[in-house]
């Protein structure tokens, strides 16, 4: 007993380091944002005057544009990554446990390299003069897909993919494979079984794909700032352009006060699925 005791104390010490630091990290950063979130500018220490004002100017026409051109680019990213994903991790669940590692492992390689590396090469793809634009001109004639919608879009699908996959293979994966058989006994057909049963429990996972791929694609700036040659301008575009190029760091920190809450309602939602799922009670 007093060597458990000993190690409980010794094991509390080291959680002190890890709160000083997240609180360092996290919890400062945050209260920073928030401060300047809901104050005017020039404001200092002793004399903060506080206002709404910040937030009303998310709501102006122009900002609107960047929320539906956001909004509009994520939910297209969303969908696709749903419709290409889903099927590859369906493949990948009903492999062998050997090789389902090997697939996920090909599936996440792409993410082991920088994400601006991986935009850069996409750039030399989709050049006029890069191999999927010459294979293009072949059936469609002259083409530019650069600084367009479709790059936008390429670079968006093919960096965000993984977060589609993996949270629906998980959920695949500890699907009990009984129930599936079950099904096929009582004379449901394969489309039937889909939809009653592999739908169903895999609906945890693709939540969290859908919310994680969204909130990516709607954040993202590297991707629309350079496969969009600077022509587009998404919610993270305006929240780096606020705080490096325009220098309003109270309007910059209220947008992403706003983009912290719209994933606090996406995380609230992903739970209530899960149990909803899971047949429980939130506790």
């Amino acid at each position: 007993v007093q060597n458990g005791s000993l190690l409980m104390k010794q094991f509390k010490r080291l959680i002190i380091a890890y709160f000083i630091w997240a609180i360092v990290i996290l919890v400062i950063p945050l209260f920073l944002i928030a401060l300047y979130a809901f104050t005017t500018e020039g404001n200092e220490v002793m004399t903060l005057s506080f206002t709404w004002g910040n937030f009303a100017k998310f709501l102006e026409a122009t900002y609107l544009n960047v929320i539906l051109k956001s909004f509009w680019l994520g939910l297209l990213t969303t969908f696709i990554c749903l419709v290409l994903g889903y099927p590859l991790a369906l493949i990948i669940a009903r492999c062998s446990e050997k090789v389902q590692g090997l697939l996920i492992m090909l599936v996440t390689i792409p993410m082991w390299i920088n994400m601006l590396l991986r935009t850069y090469a996409w750039m030399n793809l989709l050049a006029d003069n890069g191999i999927i634009n010459n294979l293009a001109k072949i059936g469609l004639g002259p083409i530019s897909m650069m600084y367009t919608d479709f790059s936008v879009m390429v670079g968006l699908i093919c960096n965000f993919m993984p977060f589609m996959i993996i949270p629906i293979h998980t959920s695949l994966n500890k699907m009990d494979k009984s129930l599936i058989e079950a099904a096929y006994d009582l004379g449901a057909n394969r489309f039937q079984t889909f939809w009653k049963v592999i739908w169903k429990l895999s609906l945890p996972g693709v939540v969290n794909g859908i919310m994680m791929v969204f909130l990516l694609a709607i954040s993202s700036f590297v991707i629309p700032k350079l496969l969009g040659g600077g022509q587009y301008m998404l919610i993270g575009n305006l929240i780096e352009s606020q705080f490096i190029s325009v220098g309003d760091w109270n309007f910059g920190s209220a947008i992403s006060m706003i983009m912290a809450v719209i994933m606090m309602l996406l995380m609230m939602l992903v739970r209530k699925v899960e149990i909803r799922n899971q047949g429980g009670k939130e506790e």
